[in-house]
Parts: structure tokens; sequence; C-alpha cells
């Protein structure tokens, strides 16, 4: 079920975010402003609707502080502040400059969070939004002024226009984020939000408030039997899209140039009011080019040594692990877009294993070799491009060497092959240093970091510029 709402695009309304900040702010306020106006004496001496709007506000910092203040509720709940406030002093509120404190208010907070898919695609789909509220959408910000627009809003016509685009405007905005940080899109995810976001929105929400408020009194059952029935509806929807041919869809790792290339051409679409935002749609054409023509690892190992993947001459890897933890393969499996799972019984075909080790073969030819042995290290040397161990390998091995001593000090590697050599992405590269990090041992105690080395013969001696590649 949880793999389904992931799938079919509706995993949003798992997480407390501006979605459901927006809800029970808008509930809040609707209710205590037609509350204040059943008080006559009470509304014709104040404004009613700036005490709604501090009442709204007072229950969304209550809703923050119940929903754990996650980074997606903290900018929800920034963005509703400054809406509300904005109600209060008369001031138009949703505005790029409600989206810019926001993300200053964020990032004042938590720095760190820039860096969290929650922050990127929060922002993502908020600028999108707003942007296609205030420069493609006129005609929802003018209330239907127009024969024509009064014509459609009287079959609903609007509101349904309305649900469309916004959750066209905030799945296609998400997209690169979603691809960079799952390795997946949901190409229907406007149908389900379509289908399944006016119960939530109607039902499912309200029908939670109620039960929240009743709580205290004992009448919360018949509200959260009719919350049940509301989330019935959603995952019903979330299964019959999920069952859509094509609904996963796979995207192999890229790196992070073409995703802040598609952030940068985003921000120029949606910011410009100038024909010059078509720039924007241009990088982000460009993006997507560099994400598809990313180039992919042709060995992968594990942070601990206990799992190897060998890209074979079909372009899929072969995987051989020594413990039972399959993270890293169903992992590795996302970010290479392939479909198997950690259990697949072809995850183990092109590579041949003995009690000594295993052996695999690169798209090329060339042998990757596991060994298990000493003696498996003597002979590998000679036979292999690449030799990995959970041990410590003997020196002067021709072949470049992934022992213990290195996937130590680099951690989880990935190497690609180019030419006669290895290209190197190590998770903890040479001069890596972070206050959290782990201390090592004395400059002249601490293993060697890994090294890019061409098999060679053992006088010869590695060239410069492929130390400096490796390193």
């Amino acid at each position: 079920m949880n793999e389904a709402m992931y799938v079919s695009g509706l995993a949003h309304v798992l997480s407390i975010s501006g979605y459901h900040m927006a809800v029970v702010a808008g509930v809040m306020f609707f209710a205590f402003r037609a509350l204040f106006a059943l008080m006559p004496a009470f509304s014709s001496r104040h404004p009613i609707k700036k005490w709604a709007a501090l009442a709204a506000l007072i229950a969304a910092a209550f809703y923050l502080l119940l929903s754990g203040a996650e980074v997606a509720t903290q900018r929800s709940f920034i963005m509703i502040g400054i809406v509300l406030i904005g109600v209060m002093v008369d001031r138009p509120t949703l505005t790029f400059r409600t989206l810019t404190v926001a993300a200053f208010g964020v990032l004042l907070l938590a720095p760190e969070a820039i860096v969290h898919p929650s922050f990127q695609m929060s922002f993502a789909a908020t600028l999108a939004l707003v942007a296609g509220y205030q420069q493609g959408l006129p005609w929802m910000s003018k209330g239907g002024d127009t024969p024509l627009a009064a014509k459609i809003a009287l079959w609903g016509g609007r509101e349904i226009a309305g649900l469309l685009l916004v959750s066209l405007l905030a799945g296609t905005a998400t997209i690169p984020y979603v691809a960079y940080h799952f390795h997946r899109i949901s190409p229907y995810g406007v149908i389900a939000n379509l289908v399944a976001m006016p119960v939530v929105s109607a039902w499912v929400m309200p029908a939670g408030i109620l039960g929240l408020i009743s709580m205290p009194l004992g009448f919360d059952g018949l509200w959260w039997r009719l919350m049940g029935q509301g989330i019935d509806w959603m995952i019903s929807v979330a299964l019959w899209v999920t069952s859509f041919p094509g609904a996963l869809g796979r995207m192999a790792a890229f790196g992070t140039g073409p995703l802040l290339l598609c952030t940068a051409g985003l921000a120029v679409l949606c910011l410009f009011k100038t024909p010059l935002r078509f720039i924007g749609a241009l990088l982000i054409g460009g993006a997507i080019v560099l994400m598809i023509r990313a180039p992919q690892p042709d060995v992968l190992i594990a942070a601990d040594g206990s799992a190897t993947a060998v890209r074979g001459e079909d372009g899929r890897f072969s995987m051989v692990k020594s413990g039972g933890d399959v993270f890293a393969l169903r992992e590795w499996l996302a970010a290479d877009a392939d479909a198997r799972t950690p259990k697949d019984t072809t995850l183990g075909d092109g590579i041949r294993c003995d009690p000594a080790g295993c052996i695999g073969r690169l798209r090329d030819g060339s042998l990757v070799a596991i060994a298990k042995t000493s003696e498996a290290l003597e002979e590998d040397c000679r036979r292999a491009v690449l030799v990995v161990s959970a041990r410590d390998a003997p020196p002067g091995c021709a072949a470049l060497v992934v022992d213990r001593q290195v996937w130590q000090r680099s951690g989880a590697m990935a190497l690609r092959r180019l030419g006669e050599r290895f290209e190197i992405t190590a998770t903890r590269p040479l001069g890596y240093d972070r206050p959290w990090r782990r201390a090592v041992a004395p400059e002249s105690d601490a293993p060697a970091p890994p090294r890019a080395i061409p098999p060679q013969p053992r006088d010869a001696t590695p060239r410069e510029d492929d130390l400096e590649a490796g390193d």
C-alpha cells in the first residue's frame, strides 16, 4: 500500500506539509469567521475576517507542534503565517516574497535542509504554483468575471480545471527532485491527484479536525469512521492507478550538475516576466538531456566490502554479497533503473563463484575478482584489472586493489571504466573533512587513499595523471 502511494503520486498526503497545513488553517479560518458572523454584537464592532485569521494562525501553530515540526511543515507554517498576517494587515499574500521569506526562515532554523528532498520538492512545487497563479492563470484569481468563465463555473468546470492545473504544475516541478533522490517518476500522478484529492480535502481532513475537537467530549468515533472511509477511497485510487501499464517510471541516477541546471531553469521560468523566461525552458531541456545521458558506473562496492556489483556485457549489474543485508543491493538496483529485486535469482548471473572467491566480467571483457582467500589474491592480481577483497591485499599487485584498508578509508565506491583505467567516486574522497567524521589515525599510520591505477607490469611506475584522476 505504501509503495502504491508513491507510484501513484499520492505520497505527499503521507507527509505533513503545505497541503495539510493549508487545509487545517483554511477550515479553521472559515469556521471561526462563520462563528463570529453568528454573533451580531461582535461582528458589527470588529473586523471578523482579521480575527478569524488570528484564530487560524493559532490553530496552525498548534498543528505545527502536534505534527513534530518537520522541515516541510516549518516551511508550510511560515508561508501560512505570512498569508494570515497579510490578511490581518490588509496586504497581498500570495507572492514570491512570501516564498522567499519562508525559504530564509527555514534555512535560518535548519541550514542543512537545503539538501533535503522535502525542502527542494516543497519549494519547487510552491514556486510553480505561485508563478502559475500570478502569471499563467489570471482567471483563477478574477472570480470568473467573464461570461464564459461564469458559465464554466456553474458546472464546476473552473474548480476541476484549477485542481487539474495545480496537480500538473506541482507534480511537474517536483519531477527532477523525485528522480534525483528516489530514482522514480509518477507518469499518472495528475490522474491520481485529480480523483483522490477532492475527497481528501473535503472529507478526510475536515473529519480529522472535527474528530480532534470532539475527543474531549467523547463524540469522536463517528468522525474517525468517516475519515477512515475517505482514506479507503484514497487507497483504492492509489492501487487503481498503480495497476496502469508503465505506472512506475524508473530513472537512473544522475549527478548534481543536471539537478542544479534544472533548478536554475525552473527559477528563471517562474520568476522572469519577460520573454527571457523561456531561457529557463531551454535550461530545463538541457538538464533533461544530461540526466538521460548521465554516465553510469561499471562497478559498485559497499562501504564494508560485503557487496559488489559488476556491470556485464548485457548492460545490467550482476551482484554478489557475503552478508544478509540487502539494503545496498536494493539501492543499487533503484539507482540503475533496474526493475529487479534483491531476491531475484538472475542477480548472480554473470558472476562465477567458488570457495576462494568470485569472478565477473565487465562490458569490455576485463575481469573483476572478488577474492576471499590469500591464495586467490595472488592469482587474481595476475589476471584481473580490479581486485576487491575484505582482507588486506599484499603489496605489488598489478591490478587496481580495493581491500580493507581502502574501503575503511574511502567508504562505498563507484568505479567507471575509462579505457585502461578506472575513474573512482568515493563517499569519503581524499581531503574529505567534516566535523562529524570519525577521527582517523595520524598521517604516518593512516592507510593510503584509493588510486585509480591501470593494469600494468609490477615494475612499471603509474603515470601522474592516473594518480590525480584516482585521487
